[in-house]
């Protein structure tokens, strides 16, 4: 099934107009943004969008301390954001799609317009 069909088909889809989401959808897509809220999180998800990556870089990457890092990877694994894997004594991180991967970059892409005063494509 595609993602397209998996929102709530009306009338106005029909005729070409933006799809309505479900309820669950818009409580599932509100709690995705109530995890990036913080700007620890989107850092170390940022990171992570160009492959998985160990504690202690990420920590590097975000400014922050191995602890903080895996205090916020602790609370993204459990709303099943990111995963990780073991590789010897060293714990992996990486993202769980490229849907978020996607959104992280959006978000980042349009703050830039915000913080530079470039003017967001028409």
């Amino acid at each position: 099934m595609s993602h397209r069909k998996a929102l709530v088909q009306t009338p106005a889809t029909q005729s070409g107009e933006a799809e309505t989401p479900s309820e669950r959808q818009v409580q599932a897509a509100a709690a995705l943004f109530a995890m990036l809220a913080d700007p620890t999180r989107v850092k170390l998800l940022w990171s992570l969008s160009d492959g998985e990556l160990d504690v202690t870089t990420l920590a590097e990457r975000a400014c922050t301390t191995p602890t903080i890092a895996s205090q916020h990877l602790a609370k993204l694994r459990l709303a099943g954001l990111v995963t990780q894997r073991v590789d010897g004594r060293r714990r992996l991180y990486s993202t769980t799609g490229t849907h978020l991967r996607a959104l992280i970059r959006e978000a980042l892409y349009r703050a830039d317009h915000e913080v530079t005063g470039i003017p967001d494509h028409a």
